[in-house]
């Protein structure tokens, strides 16, 4: 999980703050992202407060060895002067504030780049906050209302300790024990619960004693007023008096005290010039917990057990909840999980999203052989030819693949043709007529036999002799691609026969250069040469499409050409869903008509928008931008064109997916127990049509970049484990038909069950 941590005791310190240090290295230690924003001074006792009209400055503070005061406070983050030592290590932030506002910031405006926080953990507070005296006045518990208020699941530790004098061993002892309880919560979250708040006694062997659900004690101040007169010039520092304070009331324990209340005379009739200091009577605290039934949460620390109380966002415990909780340490997850990518890129992202998403329910290992048995539920995230398809075919109920066997009739560019042209001939309704190009698909060897293959090809070869008669403006334009290329190689465009032919006799060239024959190897994703032109085992399989002119252009862009690259999800036997974050990507020059500029035909790199044919890829300025960032306001279309060609590429992808299914059932081969992700290429043109390009299988994530990362394949890949992962080992069923984020536009019951 990525857990954000706020306290109200402060940066680490053996005086005032002698725990979170703890706290976070056990966090880390257990494989979390944390995230910390603590108030740069202690601030008890106050509550869910923000400090209105004060200007808000953070400083950031390295922590520095376990159990000592020797972290430091800097005014500025690492590496924000030039020159400056940028070493690697942990840095929290420090804001002069409270802890909810410290909660208000560290999830708005810190931390965006490890992705969204998945609970906030406000604490360990430097001592109990058990009842409902402490519970209301608790700036620890603030800060958990404060998270819980802005849509956040939230735990309020506090640890209740009888000793000033902090024993490292215990405190280590409590952390695993509070980290066990806080994943324990995670993956049990009760309905109607917005935060828990948690005390846990600061005692050795505290981890081998009852956890307990409680309510909490509702319970009053008794012996007159809170504040001390003590004369001008007396009070104490706020964290020295804290400290005393805390002291006192964890000693008081069973003993009742006197009320230290100092009352004016009743005769004076001046009024008397005082200072007051805050100074509760604990032992209203102690005697109510004394002289209440067994079970609420001040008894249950009595006794020496944790207590957990679930809570609403206004203070009143959740009814209806309550029993022991069991910790187990061997406990045996869910599903086992191999993740075993190429691209560092996809690798970090997916073992992230599982660790998010199912959390200790989830252990990854490095192979199927370290399985307990082949019958252990596994979910396999690895590179197609990597795959162990015998084990997911052999033990299909238990077993999770990323990938389909057979799915040709998509991500080959002629199978694709054949697929469309084949719903769309028992379907003459079809929305795939009005967001497809008719592709025409044929085979060549060599640029000899062309003449044969064009005698087949009667719509293109009508279509050129007519451009012989035609003014430049007006010739219709082809754009060519190998069938079975990707990452934009040996795609060109053409509008003559000897264009054709030029473009097949500049690949014999190429291919007479290379010396190691024609024995390559199909793959799916082959390098390409230089000049982005194709290897020889791509020469074969060819498709021709009308050229979509004009496309849809941005000012705001620079006039380039732009494709959308949407992300689908088809699982199982079928359903499929539509990732709403899509990416806009653009070619590295102005958009040209083929007909304009000298040689224009050439230059593909204001006709081509794959990042993998501009050089530096996606590191050209502008060249991946987020879809729902593009201009709100294009001339000639609604403001809600966005929204438009959303509803349209759903609709496309859907009747896409179904007529694989349905009427290419030799060539996408669907499996219950299986998944995959597909980048599907769509081109817009001026009138907001979305025109189907083509399909990809492991498509390449990392053409995103590094700023949309998080937003687009790192959520990506928390929603596939929601909705793929997650209901097929029984973890939940809440995300099966999608969500805001992951749209169902196809429920195909293909017949296919487990």
């Amino acid at each position: 999980m990525h857990i954000l941590v706020t306290n109200d005791d402060g940066p680490p310190s053996n005086q005032s703050s002698p725990y979170v240090h703890s706290l976070i290295h056990s966090l880390q230690s257990a494989g979390h992202v944390v995230s910390v924003v603590l108030p740069h001074v202690q601030r008890s006792w106050i509550g869910k407060a923000h400090l209105i009209g004060a200007a808000v400055k953070p400083t950031y503070f390295r922590p520095g060895t376990l159990h000592k005061d020797d972290g430091t406070t800097h005014d500025f983050p690492r590496g924000h002067i030039d020159g400056e030592d940028d070493e690697e290590g942990d840095e929290w932030v420090l804001i002069d504030s409270t802890p909810a506002s410290c909660v208000q910031i560290g999830l708005y405006h810190f931390f965006q780049e490890r992705g969204p926080i998945d609970m906030v953990v406000s604490g360990p507070n430097y001592g109990r906050n058990s009842t409902a005296l402490f519970a209301l006045s608790s700036g620890t518990i603030g800060g958990a209302m404060e998270a819980a208020s802005c849509g956040k699941r939230a735990v309020a530790l506090s640890y209740a300790f009888s000793s000033r004098d902090h024993d490292p061993v215990v405190i280590s002892e409590a952390s695993r024990h509070s980290v066990k309880l806080i994943e324990h919560l995670s993956k049990n979250w009760r309905e109607g619960v917005d935060l828990y708040t948690v005390n846990v006694p600061l005692e050795p062997g505290v981890s081998q004693n009852k956890v307990l659900y409680t309510a909490m004690l509702d319970n009053r101040w008794s012996s007159g007023s809170c504040f001390q007169a003590v004369p001008p010039g007396m009070t104490e520092s706020p964290d020295l008096h804290e400290q005393e304070l805390r002291a006192q009331g964890e000693k008081l324990g069973k003993a009742e005290t006197e009320s230290s209340t100092r009352r004016a005379p009743a005769n004076k009739s001046r009024i008397e010039h005082k200072h007051f200091q805050w100074s509760p009577n604990f032992s209203d605290v102690y005697r109510s917990v004394e002289e209440s039934a067994p079970g609420n949460d001040g008894w249950v620390v009595k006794e020496g057990m944790t207590s957990v109380t679930p809570l609403k966002a206004n203070f009143m415990h959740t009814p209806g909840i309550q029993g022991e909780i069991k910790l187990t340490d061997n406990e045996e997850p869910a599903l086992y999980s191999v993740v075993d990518s190429d691209d560092p890129y996809v690798q970090s992202l997916m073992e992230r999203a599982l660790q998010r998403r199912i959390g200790t329910a989830c252990r990854l290992v490095p192979s199927l052989s370290d399985l307990p048995s082949p019958s252990t539920p596994v979910f396999q995230y690895r590179e197609y030819e990597r795959l162990d398809f015998e084990h997911i075919m052999m033990h299909s109920p238990s077993s999770l693949s990323n990938a389909y066997i057979i799915r040709k009739a998509l991500i080959r560019k002629h199978y694709l043709s054949n697929t469309v042209s084949t719903w769309i001939t028992k379907h003459p309704e079809s929305i795939l007529k009005k967001h497809i190009k008719p592709a025409l698909d044929f085979e060549l060897d060599y640029a000899e036999f062309l003449d044969d293959a064009l005698l087949e090809l009667y719509e293109l070869r009508e279509s050129l002799e007519k451009n012989e008669e035609r003014p430049e403006q007006e010739k219709e334009w082809w754009i060519l691609k190998p069938g079975m290329s990707d990452r934009g190689q040996g795609i060109r465009i053409f509008n003559s026969e000897d264009q054709l032919r030029e473009i097949f006799e500049e690949w014999e060239v190429d291919e007479s250069d290379d010396e190691s024959g024609s024995g390559a190897p199909e793959q799916e994703n082959q390098e390409e040469d230089d000049d982005h032109g194709v290897v020889t085992s791509q020469l074969r399989h060819f498709i021709a499409q009308p050229y979509i002119d004009p496309p849809l252009l941005l000012p705001s862009s620079s006039n380039r050409k732009f494709h959308i690259r949407t992300y689908v999800l088809a699982v199982g036997a079928l359903k499929v869903f539509v990732f709403k974050e899509m990416l806009a990507l653009f070619a590295a020059k102005s958009y040209c008509a083929p007909w304009e500029g000298e040689d224009e035909m050439q230059d593909l790199a204001r006709h081509l928008t794959n990042t993998c044919f501009q050089e530096g890829g996606s590191s050209n300025e502008g060249s991946v931008r987020r879809f729902w960032d593009l201009d709100s306001q294009v001339p000639g279309l609604s403001d809600d064109w966005k929204e438009k060609i959303f509803d349209q590429i759903c609709a496309v992808t859907g009747e896409l997916f179904e007529g694989a299914a349905r009427g290419m059932m030799i060539h996408f081969q669907t499996l219950p127990n299986a998944f995959e992700l597909f980048g599907v290429d769509f081109l817009v043109d001026e009138n907001g049509t979305a025109w189907l390009l083509e399909v990809n299988a492991y498509p390449d994530f990392g053409q995103t970049g590094e700023d949309l990362k998080e937003v687009v394949v790192g959520r990506l890949f928390e929603e596939t484990v929601d909705v793929a992962v997650k209901p097929f080992f029984g973890l939940g069923q809440s995300a099966v038909n999608g969500n805001e984020n992951m749209r169902l536009v196809a429920d195909v019951d293909l017949g296919r069950k487990i």
